[in-house]
């Protein structure tokens, strides 16, 4: 159906009825009508996004056209009309308020004069970049009774051509027209009944879009898909847990590869000159007890780089073999070319939910360097080739095993960024130990599969900060300390700032060289997101998502 508004009649809605699919032994959701309901209030003036124009970004630095702002996952802006010295004078230009109580993560995009942003749980807006009016709104009904495990969240679009995609959390990948929200096509990537969600946002490069699943609590077997942009179809699969017979399934006790978990859960990053694909995977399952998995377990807590045409895996690096804290390497893998002790080198810096920085070859994935970045109980630290040396009595027990850092991590799936111009990684770090029971648990579709539970240590205190951590010697440069462990990405600017948000609502800018706090507003909610760079108008101003609310800051006002 294409609907078009003309003059000032009244707005239309287009509603499809959606099946419901129950999961057997799933936790009970309230009732939500099973519908796709679609408002058009006006239609997007909207210009092709080809994939040159997203590799290609610093010449367009005014949008913000991927997930990360670039495909390099560097959450990176070049503006810098907002700097050090003014950015004390920002203040909110306008909001748009979503109509739901559930968490709020999305990292929008900006794409010529429009701002496209999903709200939880599956659902898609379109606002005038000047104003912040709804311009389409397309709203997903979810079915009730779905196995999920953290909550109705979903955290931001992808676009490409004249679509937008978004992952839902019935594990579909849906794409819009870019000027309208009509959809375009819907593709059923993985069953929902049986574990399987989508909160992760794509990754949308020359004619394709990969997605990645959630639902490792649920003991999935973890994937990565790529769809062709125009059309839905599947192009590629990459199993993250090897069937019998194939590379890596020695490494997984028996047939526990069936429900090793492994998922997919936050973007990863793209490197356009050799097409090649890096994303990381989550834990396997069951998160707390490896028993009846024996082995390192690949290819979970892992990053893997696939070739972007057919999905092939080039090479691996584990992180957490046979991990059984949860530690999901899910991170945002950040692609730098720079010097490294007297070379050029091409590096994935990547911060991880272990609490260990590694600096991996991007070419081979070989392990170039490691050092923890936060407080860490269970490694006496790395061997040459970059795999952990265990202590003892660091396993979860019966009894319970205290262990830095919890299962949160030392970081988790808000951004990192890396500023070119400092030439610092800063990553929103997590302070907090746990102590981790284990118990027996046989798998059944659709239900829990943890192996044992844990909690937080009641004798220590968490808290958090930003780091700035030096890619060359690994060492922290300066951190700002915050009063509780952050779930909030970071953004870096030319002009000089870092800016974060904090569990308490504060969004700030930090001075990107000292750490020096510039700059603080109080939001009135928690910042679970990562904040972007736009222009509108030709002024500069920065985004973010903080409670139920998206707010703009700027300089001066852009309304009419």
């Amino acid at each position: 159906m294409n609907m078009k508004r003309k003059g000032r009649a009244p707005r239309r809605q287009a509603v499809e009825e959606h099946r419901s699919v129950p999961a057997a032994g799933a936790v009970r959701f309230a009732r939500v009508p099973q519908k796709l309901f679609l408002v058009l209030l006006a239609t997007v003036s909207y210009a092709q996004l080809t994939h040159e124009r997203i590799a290609n970004g610093e010449k367009t630095p005014g949008e913000w056209l991927t997930y990360s702002g670039n495909y390099q996952g560097h959450r990176y802006s070049p503006l810098t009309a907002i700097h050090t010295a003014n950015v004390a004078q920002i203040r909110p230009i306008w909001m748009y308020q979503v109509n739901r109580l559930d968490k709020f993560e999305t990292s929008p995009l900006v794409i010529g004069s429009t701002m496209y942003l999903t709200e939880p749980p599956s659902n898609v807006t379109a606002l005038d970049l000047r104003t912040g009016r709804p311009i389409w709104q397309y709203r997903r009904g979810i079915p009730e009774g779905l196995p999920i495990c953290c909550g109705w969240v979903n955290r931001g679009p992808a676009a490409m051509g004249d679509l937008i995609y978004v992952g839902t959390l019935d594990a579909h990948l849906v794409a819009l027209d870019a000027r309208t929200g009509n959809v375009v096509w819907d593709t059923e990537v993985a069953t929902a009944r049986a574990g399987y969600s989508i909160t992760v946002a794509p990754l949308a490069y020359k004619d394709k879009v990969v997605i990645g699943v959630a639902g490792g609590e649920f003991g999935v077997r973890g994937l990565l898909d790529a769809y062709d942009a125009k059309t839905g179809k599947r192009a590629w699969r990459f199993w993250t847990t090897p069937a019998t017979g194939e590379p890596g399934v020695e490494t997984w006790q028996g047939e526990s590869w069936k429900h090793g978990s492994a998922t997919t859960w936050t973007t990863g990053s793209y490197d356009p000159v050799t097409n090649t694909v890096f994303w990381g995977t989550g834990n396997p399952g069951p998160d707390w007890n490896g028993d009846d998995r024996e082995g390192d377990n690949l290819y979970s807590d892992c990053l893997v780089a696939l070739d972007g045409d057919t999905g092939k895996l080039k090479w691996y690096f584990q992180f957490t073999p046979h991990d059984v804290h949860d530690w999901d390497a899910t991170q945002v893998p950040v692609l730098v070319d720079r010097p490294w002790r007297g070379a050029n080198r091409k590096l994935v810096l990547f911060a991880n939910r272990n609490a260990f920085f590694y600096l991996l070859d991007r070419e081979k994935g070989t392990f170039l360097a490691g050092k923890p970045f936060a407080k860490q109980t269970w490694a006496s630290g790395l061997d040459p080739k970059g795999r952990p040396i265990r202590l003892p009595d660091t396993f979860p027990s019966e009894k319970g095993t205290r262990v830095w850092p919890s299962v949160a991590g030392a970081t988790n799936y808000f951004s990192p960024s890396y500023s070119p111009q400092t030439g610092l990684l800063y990553v929103a770090t997590r302070e907090e130990n746990a102590i981790f029971y284990t118990k027996r648990m046989e798998h059944q579709e659709g239900r829990w599969f943890l192996g044992g539970r844990w909690t937080l240590d009641p004798r220590e205190q968490p808290w958090g900060a930003i780091r700035a951590l030096d890619p060359e010697t690994l060492d922290r440069k300066w951190e700002y300390r915050l009063h509780t462990p952050p779930w909030a990405g970071v953004l870096s600017t030319a002009g000089g700032l870092v800016f974060g948000g904090s569990e308490e609502g504060h969004f700030y800018a930090l001075d990107a060289r000292t750490g020096k706090l510039l700059w603080r507003f109080l939001t009135g909610g928690k910042v679970l997101s990562s904040p972007i760079a736009f222009m509108a108008g030709g002024k500069q101003y920065i985004a973010v998502a903080a409670g139920h609310d998206l707010i703009v800051f700027g300089l001066e006002a852009v309304m009419p």
